[in-house]
């Protein structure tokens, strides 16, 4: 072939791969509910909400910033991966500085940069997907069961106490009666049963399900229509209305048009501080939970999909590498998250797309305008959300097929919840996964066999 043929062949090849690649996002952006799809996005405001408004009354988090940033974020995941991967903030790092007056924006943005290069460089090298292989399936299970027992305990915390975000305390027993009160909650509660049932497939009925095959019964019809009722936006749409009416001059005090972007100044002694009080706590949670933990339980929800540990750690790294020098808040994916997501109806990536559109259109339109309304908005609505999201969670460790696995899986569980330390209940499962393993190999199977496959 000469070199005028080559030149004639080169451009159709071209074309052909951008055509795949553009076909690939269409599909992952694909929704088959809207409604739905739109019901799991409201999935992870529960963990979304508190943390940023804690961190936008404390410590003046750039609300708008976020918005945009955590925005573009959703909807590049969402056609990336084609699953409800969602963007949350990164727990330690914002504990750290809600509870510490010393730890400011300049800190929490140092430790969202370093932990993102740190994860970025583990996705590149190839390490991270070397430790997602050897990582026993027990131990991410008691991480996961150890999350969303965590997500659970904090939710029942928000229905059960009224909460002062700014001051990360509560303020006294919440009242039965009132606008977020005990009564709403548990009403919301029982609405999501209702509609979600136990999140099984089998419990959300597709809209395009023609009525032929689900029959003419009243019955069944009634459950088609509330099978397919968006529960999350349903209740995220009535806590903005109540919000509204708790604190009707919010709507006069808007400020529209986004909040300015600036480029955040970090001193050495902010970048010591973020490293040693933000990253070195972050680091193992993130590798655990927002890499490992999320690529497993997505292989289990979405087995047809491929997201591997290497992508996911290097868009976590990327996410911070760039959003944090202007201020937005540190992010990564969660388990907790997807499972919220999943349990709501979230199937493709086009929910947390639209969440993503969403986020984007408020912070340009509003910008940190919006934290008068999220400062009103009833907690123990959003106390409901996380309890549901922490339950689906929890229940991804039902799998273990061996007492031997539940047995490191609650270990290493227990111990996590110990001051929520996951790096902690990971070296104590995976103690005691490797004391098993001794003490297994007398039986005629390899260590490698016992120790990746976990026939303990």
């Amino acid at each position: 072939m000469d070199i005028e043929d080559q030149e004639n062949h080169t451009p159709p090849q071209t074309t052909y791969n951008v055509k795949n690649v553009v076909q690939r996002v269409k599909n992952n952006l694909t929704t088959h509910s809207k409604w739905l799809e739109l019901s799991g996005a409201m999935g992870d405001l529960g963990t979304y909400i508190p943390i940023v408004l804690a961190l936008t009354l404390s410590r003046g988090l750039n609300l708008g910033t976020t918005l945009i940033f955590t925005g573009v974020y959703n909807f590049v995941t969402g056609a990336i991966y084609g699953v409800p991967m969602p963007v949350q903030p990164m727990k330690s790092i914002a504990a750290e500085a809600i509870s510490n007056p010393d730890f400011g924006i300049p800190e929490v943005m140092a430790a969202g940069i370093c932990t993102g290069g740190i994860l970025f460089v583990l996705g590149v090298t190839g390490l991270m997907q070397l430790v997602y292989k050897i990582i026993p399936i027990s131990i991410v299970r008691g991480i996961q069961l150890a999350q969303g027992l965590s997500f659970a305990m904090t939710a029942v915390k928000y229905v059960r106490d009224v909460q002062d975000f700014a001051k990360s305390k509560t303020a006294g027993e919440r009242p039965w009666l009132g606008l977020d009160g005990l009564v709403c909650a548990i009403v919301c509660a029982c609405f999501i049963i209702i509609v979600n049932g136990s999140g099984d497939d089998e419990d959300i009925v597709d809209r395009e399900v023609d009525d032929q095959e689900i029959g003419k019964s009243k019955k069944k019809k009634l459950k088609k229509f509330v099978g397919s009722l968006p529960s999350a936006f349903i209740i995220f749409l009535l806590g903005v209305i109540l919000a509204i009416i708790r604190g009707p001059k919010v709507v006069k005090e808007f400020e529209f048009g986004p909040s300015p972007i600036n480029i955040i100044k970090i001193s050495k002694h902010a970048w010591k501080e973020g490293f040693i009080r933000g990253t070195i706590p972050q680091l193992p949670l993130s590798v655990l939970n927002s890499v490992i933990a999320v690529c497993k339980l997505s292989t289990d929800l979405f087995p047809e999909k491929d997201v591997s540990a290497t992508s996911v750690s290097v868009t976590v790294g990327l996410m911070n590498l760039v959003g944090c020098w202007f201020g937005a808040m540190p992010c990564c994916h969660g388990a907790g998250g997807l499972a919220g997501q999943y349990k709501f109806g979230g199937r493709s990536g086009g929910c947390v797309a639209l969440l993503g559109i969403a986020k984007l259109v408020i912070g340009l339109v509003v910008g940190s305008s919006l934290v008068k309304v999220l400062d009103q908005f009833p907690v123990g609505m959003l106390g409901t959300l996380l309890l549901f999201a922490g339950i689906e969670l929890a229940m991804c460790s039902k799998d273990m097929n061996s007492k031997g696995q539940a047995f490191v899986m609650l270990i290493c569980t227990a111990v996590s919840l110990v001051k929520s330390s996951a790096a902690l209940g990971f070296l104590c499962g995976i103690i005691a996964h490797f004391l098993i393993v001794l003490r297994k190999l007398g039986d005629g199977q390899s260590f490698s066999t016992l120790w990746i496959h976990g026939t303990i």
